[in-house]
């Protein structure tokens, strides 16, 4: 315990100026040490409540407290804010400019300015495809808790209802987990126009930087389209409820007929690449499953399709999403703050009520791995297999070293990609013939593991049981074949809904009838392109960053409301296996999309005329190295080929400017490859 000694030469003292120091002292040393020690605590209580000015000195040199450091710092955090954003507003509007210039050297000019200096001109219409999450949507019913809302953004923009009201946030942006559309109670729309995409949030750019280089060149309002939808329900489900089929229909026929016949150049993004595959056979389909333009609308309205970091093939972390509502990223947070994203704040279990949300947004079982073990490889295969995880360039032949060669060898036992989810490190790299597993497709589900106080959070985990939770992992290893039945099992009610709007697995016959069903069309491998020769389709995406492509998990620490399996974020592979870190084997990619999926149909599967594309529409491959930006003041560059950052690149901008302005893929050169996409293409074993 701290000693409290008296202050000297306090007005409590009566003590006079010529007074000898120590006297008192003196004095109190007569007395036994107990009795001093008394008198003085009590002498000293007596002063501190009757002396006032004692007290006064007391309250001055009151301790610092925990309190107080937060306020300085949040006010100096504030000021240092205002301050900065006061000198942004006072400086010249160029000195940023001037400043990176100084830094860096002089800046190119945007792909717009220095394009229309070239002549180029406005041409063929643009339509814009968003991809999922990067479209804005607003509130037009809700319930008592978003009074208030009415017509503002739910999703994009500043997201300040996710912090404001959280759970009456989620409540919004479920639907129904039966029907997947609208709750009861509750409208959600898409908003409309350019600016339903531009930015994803103040300061984030998604298809600003394209909108406002084709400007340059004269394009505006009238000649430019977003294609705007609800991202979260089902492809067929966006014309059932908002009739955006239809609107999408509609707008690209006035662009056509406008702009004197010029067909139309439509650029989709992610997960827009799937709808608008989803769209082309829409169209041409019959009423009333279709929008009965006929099998020649293709033909006669569209240029091109410039697809950018298209999923054609669907993606990994899809399946993480739906399986344990995490990723890369969420998982190493997990394993920071072990429990957290987990824990009850409030009353708001983080992970369980996303997993509740997303699994209600149909729309993301579209991207769930197609074509099964023969194009994502199985138990001791895959098309990627002898990957080098370093990354390092390619030399002017395009050849690797003999090195990079040898450590490829050495990489191929390690990175076993065909199994996309591995229970156990080790599980990950044995041979099969090393592995037992017990089939979890007819085991019992168990006791129910929710209480009465996770049903605000239910999760159809909550229905499996002990038993069922178990019968996964025992399971040891999935690939793509068994991650279908493997979702099925955890979770029916999602597949169930899944199923009826889409499908994953390659076509036998084109021809059979049962492939005019809408649930096939948004999926390459089980549908035909349309009948139109003259149409160009591109295949444009990043590619040097490491990119989620399978993964290691264990089963979570039992818990109430809990999800029962995770990311192992401790499996590692070392020196010997650089592929795996944090529970995750990488491949080539865009961060996002593994490049299997993105360029396999244009360098294969559609590659001249094959059942999948019977009339020879030409297509193309264009790949973006990944250059992050030299300092900070470029921002997020103008080269990178992160999977959204990519619609900033100056050369992918270049090539949408030129070819709406009448360029053809030759005319732009054609392929442009920096990876082992079409070596890895031909070891996928398809008929064509």
């Amino acid at each position: 315990m701290p000693t409290l000694r008296r202050r000297k030469g306090s007005a409590g003292d009566n003590k006079p100026q010529n007074s000898k120091p120590g006297l008192n002292e003196d004095k109190e040393r007569k007395g036994g040490d107990s009795e001093q020690r008394s008198n003085f605590d009590v002498n000293l209580n007596s002063n501190l409540n009757c002396g006032s000015n004692n007290s006064s000195a007391e309250k001055s040199r009151r301790r610092w407290s925990c309190v107080d450091s937060c306020c300085w710092f949040i006010g100096c955090i504030c000021s240092m804010w205002w301050f900065l954003l006061f000198l942004y507003n006072a400086m010249p509007a160029s000195f940023p400019q001037y400043v990176t210039e100084a830094i860096t050297g002089p800046l190119p000019d945007p792909p717009g300015v220095k394009l229309a200096k070239d002549g180029l001109r406005a041409k063929h219409p643009v339509i814009f495809v968003p991809g999922i999450v990067t479209g804005g949507l607003e509130l037009w019913e809700g319930h008592a808790c978003a009074e208030g809302l009415f017509r503002k953004r739910l999703w994009g923009g500043t997201f300040g209802e996710v912090y404001k009201r959280p759970l009456c946030w989620v409540e919004h942006m479920s639907l129904d987990n039966e029907t997947g559309l609208d709750p009861p109670g509750i409208k959600i729309r898409p908003v409309s126009g350019l600016v339903a995409a531009d930015y994803f949030a103040p300061g984030y750019f998604v298809w600003a930087v394209l909108i406002a280089n084709l400007a340059r060149i004269g394009y505006e309002d009238k000649n430019m389209y977003m294609a705007a939808y609800d991202w979260r329900i089902s492809f067929q489900n966006t014309e059932v409820r908002d009739q955006t089929l239809s609107r999408i229909k509609s707008n690209i026929e006035l662009m056509v007929a406008t702009s004197g016949g010029k067909k139309v150049v439509v650029v989709p993004h992610s997960m827009g690449v799937l709808y608008f595959l989803h769209f082309m056979k829409w169209v041409e389909a019959p009423a009333p499953m279709g929008g009965g333009g006929g099998p020649n609308w293709c033909a006669e309205h569209i240029k091109a399709v410039m697809n950018i970091g298209g999923p054609f093939l669907g993606v990994p972390k899809a399946v993480t999403g739906l399986f344990s509502a995490e990723a890369k990223d969420i998982a190493i947070a997990r394993a920071i703050a072990p429990g957290v994203l987990d824990m009850d704040v409030f009353g708001f279990q983080t992970l369980q009520h996303v997993m509740r949300m997303t699994r209600t947004w149909d729309s993301t079982m579209s991207m769930i791995p197609k074509g099964g073990d023969t194009i994502w490889g199985g138990f001791d295969w895959s098309p990627e297999e002898g990957h080098d995880c370093s990354l390092k360039k390619k030399n002017d032949n395009g050849q690797t070293t003999a090195n990079n060669r040898t450590e490829d060898l050495a990489n191929s036992f390690h990175a076993k990609y065909g199994r996309i989810i591995s229970f156990g490190k080790d599980v990950s790299n044995l041979h099969s013939s090393e592995i037992e597993r017990v089939d979890f497709r007819d085991a019992m589900k168990g006791k129910n593991l929710a209480n009465t106080t996770c049903r605000d959070v239910w999760t159809e985990y909550h229905d499996m049981g002990i038993g069922g939770v178990k019968a996964i992992a025992d399971y040891k290893v999935y690939t793509a074949d068994s991650i279908l039945d493997m979702l099925q099992f955890v979770a029916p009610k999602m597949m169930k809904r899944g199923s009826a709007h889409f499908s994953y697995g390659v076509a036998d016959d084109l021809d059979d009838k049962r492939y005019d069903h809408y649930k096939y069309w948004s999926n390459p491998l089980e549908t035909k392109l349309p009948n139109a020769p003259n149409m160009e389709i591109f295949s444009m995406y990043g590619v040097g960053i490491p990119t989620e492509r399978a993964y290691v998990y264990k089963l979570s620490p039992a818990a109430e409301c809990y999800i029962p399996f995770q990311i192992d974020t401790a499996a590692e592979g070392g020196d010997k296996g650089p592929c795996l870190k944090g529970g995750v084997y990488s491949v080539n990619g865009d961060e996002t999309v593994p490049i299997l999926s993105a360029g396999f149909m244009c360098a294969k599967g559609w590659r001249g005329k094959t059942r999948f594309n019977p009339s020879g529409i030409r297509t193309f491959v264009r790949e973006y190295n990944h250059a992050p930006p030299s300092t900070l003041l470029e921002g997020r560059g103008t080269q990178s080929g992160a999977h959204v950052d990519i619609m900033g690149n100056f050369a992918l901008i270049e090539d949408i400017i030129k070819v709406a302005a009448g360029a053809t893929g030759e005319d732009i050169g054609g392929d442009q490859v920096h990876s082992d996409i079409f070596k890895w293409s031909e070891r996928i074993k398809l008929k064509l």
